[in-house]
């Protein structure tokens, strides 16, 4: 099976010289959902902006055969959508309609084949009543799914959720966890949230000081690991 994704030897060190990423190998195939656990800093969100090119290390990044390198990025975008963690820095229009529909006029759509497709995207995630709404206007739960939509609208091949259920209540994280399990993508979650994780989520792999420490099943890793993330930081049982 061709992954999705395949990552080999990835190195990524910040300006101040924090060296942020160790060494990653990673593997996505078709139709897996997988969450990335770890303490604060240990290099998973900036991981995961390796995916589409919005940063770039030392190390080789394929996604769906292809070199993630400057010829290649816009493509990688089409494929590799990332639904950030504060769904305002993705909600900009004045209204939930136009701000789905915003990626595909930026991709060259005419407006009306944009407006459909991102009609079609807003009754996938249950919010079409909400089109003509301002964004701002909307709960945290609305928002999280107006801005699922609008990555939906684009058919990514791979779903990037960062941190989906921060700032939703539980009814709010059920009601997402139901939403991303009959999206049709692969995934990959970075998240906190155990319940979250476990029920959508067939492998974690956990990221501690730059590097993947362990792989398994979410009951395994949570199992061999002390989750007390509030307080910055997780230490392998023995």
């Amino acid at each position: 099976m061709t992954p999705l994704i395949e990552v080999r030897g990835l190195c990524f060190r910040y300006e101040d010289g924090t060296a942020a990423l160790r060494g990653v190998d990673f593997r996505l195939d078709p139709g897996e959902t997988v969450v990335l656990f770890g303490p604060n800093g240990s290099g998973k969100t900036t991981f995961v902006l390796h995916l589409n090119g919005l940063l770039s290390g030392e190390g080789t990044v394929r996604v769906c055969g292809l070199p993630v390198d400057k010829r290649n990025i816009p493509e990688i975008r089409r494929k590799v959508g990332i639904v950030f963690q504060d769904s305002d820095s993705q909600l900009f229009m004045p209204t939930v309609l136009e701000d789905v529909a915003f990626g595909l006029l930026n991709r060259g759509f005419d407006r009306a084949a944009a407006i459909s497709r991102a009609q079609a995207a807003l009754a996938t995630v249950g919010m079409s009543a909400a089109a003509s709404r301002a964004p701002y206007h909307l709960s945290a739960g609305e928002k999280k799914r107006v801005a699922v939509a609008g990555i939906v609208a684009m058919e990514p091949e791979v779903l990037v959720l960062d941190e989906p259920t921060a700032s939703l209540d539980p009814p709010g994280q059920r009601s997402l966890a139901e939403l991303v399990s009959h999206l049709p993508q692969a995934k990959i979650l970075v998240t906190h949230d155990i319940p979250f994780a476990l029920a959508l989520c067939q492998r974690a792999v956990f990221f501690q000081g730059g590097v993947i420490a362990a792989e398994g099943t979410v009951e395994d890793i949570v199992s061999r690991f002390d989750w007390d993330f509030s307080f910055g930081g997780s230490k392998l049982r023995h």
